[in-house]
């Protein structure tokens, strides 16, 4: 019952995010909705070109808020994304004639897999503790940027859902679970490579966990094979495309979008402009406020009593769990437990390394290029939570939990009528 009043708690917010939030408000949007146009109108898989990217032009309806009159079509920088969310969208592209709404109410289904996938994996790994699963996916269906950005066209909410469920599947088999099959894990595999680059950190982890599952060598290369060939097969004709299109040295089309995106801010004219120092400490406070929330493209940023108050629930987190982590009366983790949280700790560092990546070349200090590490930051957030309500009395400590996570809901409604409406609609 908690779960289900989790999700459709969810469910409301975000649907009142897709509704409501002014049209392009999201980061990125108008460029991914022209690539579903682009399927939609016949015009094939688009390819990413010269002029496709105007950083000024870009920057004046960022700064007016994309008023109505002003055209969008020219916004196609990100045209060399893999093709999977596009192609799911453009039925509902056409059977509404290219409305928002509907294409935004898609990632918020994606967004309840997301939820599930989330619950399931915690469960995978505590399965002894339902109410951590339930507080994990609290944490992760009310971050208020991250129901803005659930609420938008965009190819994240696919990628965390393919994120989530190929982490469940790889909990479960290194687990000795049920999920013993490596055939659900390559479908999802093949998802991931034709879904967003950003999930590619899914073959090592799988190969990881192939090398945990246990058993003679023979069998752990078997069980790799079984996983990463066929997904490496079936998206093959993606990467020839791209080959063909970009060429055979960028088959992610990776290098062709960094030659784009000229004018976009990079990290190494600002450590020569403003210094390192000044890059870090941008670095740390832009990442944490838009972990939290920073909306539209970056431009609003929320009142300092707010930042005060998710810091504060970050230090409680975050302090609890070291805590609990340093505890001498915490169970003993099973050998299952201890492969499982190798899979998570993995996961978490690959993620932080993408991002801090990212930022050598440019600078894009998002905090919302975490969110594929949401699963295991969300269960060391609610173990550090949990250990906070352990000094309560055990008739408040489900009260507690629901004034904490109901607090954090009726935030995200809060920001959506406070700010991003009226403040982010055309001027």
């Amino acid at each position: 019952r908690l779960l289900l009043l989790i999700l459709l708690t969810y469910v409301l917010v975000g649907s009142l995010y897709a509704a409501l939030t002014p049209p392009w408000q999201v980061p990125d949007e108008p460029a991914h909705y022209n690539y579903i146009r682009s399927l939609a109108t016949g015009g094939g898989l688009p390819v990413l070109e010269p002029g496709d990217y105007d950083q000024a032009r870009l920057s004046r309806l960022t700064h007016l808020h994309f008023p109505p009159e002003e055209s969008i079509a020219s916004i196609e920088y990100e045209d060399h994304q893999p093709p999977l969310y596009y192609l799911l969208a453009t039925p509902l592209y056409l059977l509404f004639d290219g409305a928002l709404t509907p294409l935004r109410l898609l990632s918020v289904a994606l967004g309840l897999g997301v939820l599930l996938t989330a619950y399931g994996a915690v469960r995978a790994v505590c399965p002894e503790r339902p109410g951590l699963a339930l507080m994990t996916t609290a944490f992760i269906a009310f971050i208020p940027q991250h129901v803005a950005m659930l609420a938008g066209v965009e190819n994240d909410a696919l990628a965390e859902l393919v994120v989530g469920g190929t982490l469940w599947g790889l909990l479960r088999y290194v687990g000795g679970g049920e999920a013993a099959s490596p055939w659900p894990i390559a479908l999802l595999l093949t998802a991931a490579l034709l879904t967003k680059t950003t999930t590619y950190f899914l073959l090592p982890l799988a190969l990881l966990a192939a090398w945990l599952g246990g058993g003679p060598p023979s069998r752990r290369v078997r069980r790799a094979a079984q996983m990463l060939i066929p997904p490496l097969l079936l998206a093959a004709p993606w990467f020839i495309r791209n080959g063909l299109v970009y060429g055979w040295h960028d088959p992610l089309g990776l290098a062709r979008h960094n030659a784009v995106v000229v004018g976009q801010p990079r990290s190494a004219a600002w450590v020569a402009e403003y210094g390192w120092r000044y890059l870090l400490v941008n670095l740390a406070r832009t990442t944490f406020h838009s972990f939290w929330g920073q909306f539209g493209w970056m431009e609003l940023v929320l009142p300092a009593r707010l930042y005060r108050g998710f810091t504060l629930l970050t230090l409680m987190a975050g302090g609890g769990f070291l805590v609990w982590l340093a505890s001498r009366q915490r169970p003993r983790l099973t050998p299952a437990q201890r492969r499982q949280t190798l899979l998570l700790v993995t996961t978490a560092g690959f993620t932080l390394a993408a991002f801090l990546g990212y930022n050598l070349t440019f600078v894009q200090h998002q905090g919302r290029y975490l969110y594929p590490a949401l699963i295991p930051l969300g269960l060391a957030a609610s173990l550090g939570l949990d250990w906070w309500l352990g000094l309560l009395p055990r008739r408040w400590r489900l009260p507690a939990a629901g004034l904490l996570f109901g607090g954090l809901a009726a935030l995200d409604v809060y920001c959506l009528f406070r700010f991003i409406v009226p403040l982010l609609t055309p001027r």
